[in-house]
This record gives C-alpha cells, sequence and structure tokens, in this order.
C-alpha cells in the first residue's frame, strides 16, 4: 500500500450529511477526496450496484434534494452547490464498498481515514450519551436535596413582609 494520507478529520466531518436519518458521506465529496471525477465514481458503482445494498447507498429523491439545498444558505440563490443530479449518498458501509469497487491506493488510504473518523465521531456520540445518562442519574438522585436548597433561598429572596404599623403621631 502507498504512504498513508494525512487529510484533517475536520475536513472529512464536514463533508457527512444526515440523510434519511443516516449519516452519509455524497459522491461528489468522496470523489474529490478520491481525486476522481464524480461521473467516474458514479460509473464504478453503477457497474457494481449488486454491492450497494440500500444500506450502503441510495440516491437522494429530488424532493430529498431540494429540501437539503434548502438547509444549506447559499449567498447566491440560483447556485445549485455543484449538484446538476441528486447525488448517490453513501453510509459508512457503502464508504467501505468503494475502496474495493475503485481499487486504487488512494482510495483505500481515504477510506481508511474516513472509517477512522466515523469511529472517533460514534466514540464521541457514545460519551455524550454516557454523560447525559450521569447528569440525569445525579438529577434524580439529589432533585429532593436541591429542591429544599430552591426553598430556603426562595424564602430569602423574598421581600419580608411588614408588620402592621402603628400609627404615629397624637392621638386625639
Amino acid at each position: 500500500m502507498s504512504k498513508e494520507l494525512s487529510i484533517p478529520n475536520e475536513v472529512i466531518i464536514k463533508r457527512i450529511h444526515a440523510v434519511r436519518g443516516q449519516k452519509v458521506m455524497l459522491d461528489r465529496d468522496l470523489a474529490e477526496l478520491y481525486g476522481v471525477e464524480t461521473k467516474r465514481l458514479k460509473e464504478a458503482v453503477r457497474r457494481n450496484i449488486d454491492r450497494f445494498p440500500e444500506d450502503f447507498m441510495f440516491e437522494m429523491t429530488k424532493e430529498e434534494l431540494a429540501h437539503w439545498r434548502s438547509q444549506i444558505a447559499s449567498s447566491n440563490p440560483s447556485d445549485k452547490m455543484g449538484l446538476r443530479y441528486p447525488p448517490f449518498c453513501f453510509t459508512e458501509y457503502g464508504i467501505l464498498m468503494l475502496s474495493s469497487v475503485l481499487g486504487s491506493d488512494k482510495a483505500i488510504a481515504v477510506n481508511i481515514q474516513i472509517i477512522k473518523t466515523f469511529v472517533e465521531l460514534r466514540k464521541l456520540a457514545n460519551n455524550y450519551q454516557e454523560i447525559m445518562k450521569k447528569i440525569e442519574k445525579m438529577e434524580s438522585q439529589y432533585s429532593q436535596q436541591f429542591q429544599e436548597i430552591y426553598q430556603v433561598l426562595q424564602r430569602l429572596i423574598e421581600k419580608p413582609k411588614d408588620p402592621p404599623r402603628k400609627p404615629v403621631g397624637y392621638k386625639k
């Protein structure tokens, strides 16, 4: 295998999108990372379409593409963001399969980096979920104590009611 590529994780993360509730990368972004034309990448996928079931790769519908475009702000309303046709969306499994379809050393090296980035994102998501569970557990354990503290603080903050004042001055 050729020398290992060094693409910053941020470059890859910026190209991961949520479509149909899945994290995917678009054909044009992958083609750019692999150093091939999007047209050639799509040709290779179509020639080996049996390797790409729906959970590996799917084509965005025109409605999804319109919605996706509306979610991404663009200063030029006529700009189609380089997309004339609905793109292929590759899940993590589809990206793995792409290296076998493209077969170049660069594709393999890029795929390794992309998969490592997906794994890092999954670890971060798991850590986030663990932290949220711990916070929820702490809230439930200490909710009664916090409630009591809150009530005491409320009493301290409240303005004391003035006792009825005796009239000042001379009585007739």
